[in-house]
């Protein structure tokens, strides 16, 4: 395999609008999960129109009961690339749209957002507006963690060296199976722990410096050197599998 896949968190915070263009289940990157996507689109679609219920499953305050509306029209809204839908920290970091068109096409190529209604999508492809965190149980489908687990392990488990930057909450969606080659990144600061603004930034900052150098990496070690080359402070720890980037601060 040619290109190494980087799994991304989504973000709670989203860019409205988009392209005429509605949902194209089919069309999403690991098309072996179109089954728990659609269950999970009718799913919320259905919740939807029961805002009272809708409110309590997604945990909306009073000004966010708009968003109940854009969950009844995940079949019909407009639609815009993942990297470009979702907004905060790491996504301002990474700053996608005004990487140039060399470094976006690998982007499409090498990077998953790990979303809770449609798993893992390409970096490219055109998702709507939504409404719905790792950790919600929607009525109509199991909890999103049964929904997704294995059907997402399954589709990660032959898809090259995976570099795994989601939160916790979105590992537990898809778990990294052993077998495939990967690494997990934890951001640390020189002293602990990263806080949370800081690791989302540190984790967007190096999928930008990806993208625009665009190595060829295909195991943890050609990552490491690539780090080496560039400046960019990711270390090897004592547990196999985990990589140590130093936050940005």
């Amino acid at each position: 395999v040619e290109h190494m896949k980087i799994l991304l968190p989504p973000s709670e915070t989203k860019r409205p609008g988009g392209r005429n263009r509605p949902l194209d289940v089919g069309g999403l990157a690991l098309p072996g999960l179109a089954a728990q996507r659609e269950a999970c689109i009718d799913a919320l679609v259905a919740l939807a129109d029961d805002p009272a219920e809708a409110r309590r499953v997604l945990g909306l305050s009073d000004r966010q009961l708009g968003e109940i509306e854009h969950d009844g029209m995940l079949r019909t809204a407009p639609t815009m690339a993942a990297v470009d839908r979702y907004t905060g920290v790491l996504y301002d970091a990474l700053d996608a749209a005004e990487l140039d068109a060399a470094a976006r096409r690998w982007l499409g190529a090498n990077v998953m957002i790990h979303s809770a209604p449609f798993g893992p999508v390409g970096a490219l492809d055109a998702i709507p507006l939504y409404r719905l965190g790792a950790a919600a149980s929607v009525p109509g489908i199991p909890p999103l963690r049964r929904h997704w687990a294995d059907a997402v392990s399954a589709e990660l488990a032959d898809i090259g060296f995976i570099l795994d930057l989601r939160s916790e909450a979105y590992v537990a969606l898809g778990p990294v199976p052993a077998s495939a080659p990967a690494a997990y990144v934890r951001v640390v600061t020189e002293t602990g722990r990263a806080l949370n603004h800081f690791n989302k930034k540190s984790k967007g900052l190096l999928v930008r410096s990806l993208a625009r150098s665009r190595p060829r990496v295909r195991s943890a070690r050609s990552l490491l050197e690539w780090a080496v080359a560039e400046g960019v402070p990711l270390r090897p720890t004592a547990d196999a599998g985990v990589l140590e980037l130093i936050a940005v601060t």
